[in-house]
């Protein structure tokens, strides 16, 4: 059985993007969340989920943190953003950091079920009308090379560095992860070894260049 995780914190998108999943996909199973922390819960206790119908703007999430998050703890499943945030530049990097398509939140529901449909054939899916213009986009060397970085952090290092770029201090990461907080320091060390960076300051500083601007505008 086809299983759908729809990640959107408003329920009545959720039910629209639910809607068209089960017309597309008679039978399919359609979870919902509504954060990251419980998009993450949820393919940690089915990590065979087939594909994530990802909002960009969620608590936990804002830009393409979530992405990034879900392409390193979970890079066997496929992710189809959908979202306002449908500038071509935006587009291209949405692709550049793993996705496997774009669906604009004022698509239709045929077109949202098209899009299902080709992404777990193994296709990926762009609307005709943004193709074109993302195409005619060079590929940024900075994201891919982030993307690269991301992808080498174990699922709990991710956690991590989630959790630093709140703020939250090493014993604060323990008590949040429930892990000793020498085993906080390790994962750290690992990280900026593996994301090439100094300190806190600059790994923040790379999820902060996730971040999009306001719909309409790009960052």
């Amino acid at each position: 059985m086809t299983s759908l995780l729809i990640a959107d914190d408003h329920p009545l998108f959720r039910a629209a993007l639910r809607q068209a999943a089960e017309q597309s996909l008679p039978g399919c199973r359609v979870r919902e969340a509504a954060d990251l922390e419980a998009v993450l819960a949820a393919l940690g206790a089915e990590p065979d989920t087939d594909l994530v119908l990802l909002d960009l703007h969620m608590p936990g999430s804002q830009g393409l943190s979530g992405l990034a998050a879900l392409r390193a703890q979970h890079p066997g499943v496929a992710v189809l953003v959908v979202s306002a945030h449908d500038e071509p530049r935006v587009v291209r990097r949405v692709l550049d950091h793993g996705a496997a398509g774009f669906i604009p939140k004022s698509a239709s529901p045929a077109d949202i079920g098209e899009a299902i449909r080709c992404v777990l054939d193994c296709g990926s899916s762009l609307p005709p009308d943004l193709a074109e213009a993302v195409a005619a986009l060079p590929v940024d060397p900075t994201d891919t090379d982030l993307a690269c970085r991301l992808a080498r952090l174990t699922e709990q290092q991710s956690r991590v560095l989630g959790l630093l770029a709140e703020g939250l201090l090493n014993k604060q990461v323990a008590d949040r992860l429930s892990i000793q907080e020498r085993t906080v320091k390790a994962h750290v060390t690992a990280i900026f070894e593996k994301l090439q960076v100094r300190n806190r300051t600059q790994a923040s500083m790379l999820l902060k260049s996730l971040e999009l601007g306001e719909p309409g505008r790009v960052a």
